[in-house]
């Protein structure tokens, strides 16, 4: 073995405690004293490191999607797309990549129970042979807000109040009713799936619009859809009562508890696009994420199959450190106008330095599994062995060249410069759409979910004066 090639890891354990030096430990049980009653000495290297690591153990939260489980698998082309797109892939049926994935709540903290009514986190990283490619999603098809710029706003309104740390449906009600947008996203977040089963009874989502290019360069408009081939299953009020009252991780347990049993979930991957050319025909935005694709008239493609057949070895490693971008795309698949997925480019890296240092992506479960090259080096936690003299481009001593030339969208821009909303908001039509479409019953579960959130004290005070500048907050209900 070269030592200085290789760093220590399960791999090369000894039968002996040593310290991270490597030095053997000979009593891991007591401290070093003056004395067998005496004060105990600084010295004490191994005590010192022991403790100063344990101090650390803990990394900053996730400010969203605190709460996950993971998994490993593979994803499988079940159907040619290779008209759509040149990513490698999903060059034919048949193709198999390694992936893995998490699954999430998204608001509330990192030990808080799997039965809250709560979006789903649902993303999933591809290890290609051109690179990672990360779909991050959610359970459900659309958004809260269109436009990045509201989202921490959003986020502060939706976590605990600051003062008192309790989560308070004034605060929530407060700032969605200026933000009538997001009805479509609370007609999924208050229905009967607004508590998934667990996660291997749940859908997935894209939820942003991004691009497929093919070889010739022609750009389509994606959105991506994974569908559970065990069906969807949720949980009602008293159900998530329960089930959360006798195991607050009942989600992570059934995925972990599945898989080691052989019962391998599976979800079933479908596309939907839209030629560029096209999309003023819709009487709603393609790019914005409060809404969905109509399926009548742009059908669900299948693409592939995903299967979750391997447990992660290490929950810390595999769950906590592994970190999902939605700006990291392969050869093939680009972004698009969309203006949340613009602002979610620069904000989901940008989160991943701060909480886990600029080298994130050395650590395994991030790193790509094909050979890579750059001159980015050096900085907190790098690991990477490097032993090159040249870490500058251009050089003739390094025959690194650039890859070869792939397509990504091309387009004319004009406009002025200047802050503007969507212009075909059309805010209730897909939401009452969606809300007529139910039994009587659910809609009665829905309405009365809406009337517990508006039954909130501060709302109802609020209301009786509308000079704190609220608009009324029953277009909540409005179909």
């Amino acid at each position: 073995m070269d030592p200085h090639k290789y760093r220590p890891s399960s791999a090369f354990n000894t039968s002996f405690w040593t310290t991270n030096s490597g030095a053997p430990v000979w009593n891991n049980n007591s401290s070093l004293t003056v004395g067998s009653r005496g004060p105990i000495l600084l010295e004490d290297y191994h005590l010192v490191e022991k403790l100063a690591n344990f101090d650390r153990e803990r990394i900053p939260e996730r400010v969203v999607h605190a709460r996950g489980a993971s998994a490993k698998g593979f994803f499988e082309v079940t159907h040619d797309i290779s008209q759509l797109t040149c990513a490698d892939f999903l060059r034919a049926p048949g193709v198999q990549t390694p992936v893995i994935v998490r699954f999430s709540t998204v608001i509330h903290e990192r030990g808080s129970p799997e039965t809250l009514r709560d979006p789903r986190g649902f993303a999933v990283k591809f290890y290609t042979r051109e690179g990672n490619f990360d779909l991050v999603g959610n359970n459900f098809p659309v958004f809260f807000v269109r436009d990045g710029m509201k989202f921490p706003d959003m986020v502060h309104a939706l976590k605990p109040n600051p003062k008192s740390h309790i989560q308070e449906n004034w605060r929530i009600v407060d700032f969605f009713s200026h933000h009538p947008e997001s009805l479509h996203m609370f007609t999924f977040l208050f229905d009967d799936i607004g508590i998934p089963q667990d996660y291997r009874h749940m859908e997935g989502s894209g939820v942003n619009t991004y691009t497929l290019i093919n070889k010739a360069g022609k750009v389509h408009y994606v959105k991506f859809h994974w569908k559970p081939t065990c069906g969807v299953k949720n949980l009602l009020e008293e159900e998530a009562i329960r089930v959360g009252g006798s195991n607050h991780s009942h989600a992570t347990q059934d995925l972990y508890d599945s898989i080691a049993a052989g019962n391998y979930p599976e979800w079933k991957l479908f596309i939907q696009i839209i030629d560029p050319d096209h999309e003023d025909k819709f009487d709603f935005d393609p790019l914005d994420v409060t809404k969905t694709w109509p399926e009548d008239i742009l059908p669900l493609m299948p693409v592939g199959r995903l299967v979750l057949n391997r447990n992660i070895d290490n929950f810390f490693a595999e769950n906590e450190q592994l970190a999902f971008c939605p700006s990291i795309v392969v050869p093939g698949v680009f972004y698009s106008d969309d203006k949340l997925l613009q602002t979610r480019i620069f904000s989901y890296s940008d989160t991943q330095r701060h909480r886990l240092g600029p080298n994130y992506l050395q650590l395994p479960p991030n790193a790509p599994k094909c050979a890579h090259h750059n001159n980015h080096h050096e900085g907190f936690m790098n690991f990477m062995h490097r032993d090159e003299e040249i870490n500058y481009f251009p050089s003739r001593y390094d025959p690194v060249r650039h890859a070869e030339r792939y397509p990504i969208p091309t387009a004319m821009l004009t406009g002025k410069r200047e802050k503007t909303i969507i212009e075909k908001e059309n805010n209730f039509k897909q939401p009452g759409e969606r809300y007529r479409s139910w039994t009587p019953d659910r809609q009665e579960r829905f309405i009365c979910r809406w009337v517990d959130a508006l039954s909130d004290p501060r709302m109802r005070s609020a209301a009786s004066g509308f000079h704190t500048g609220l608009r009324p907050t029953n277009l909540w209900v409005r179909n």
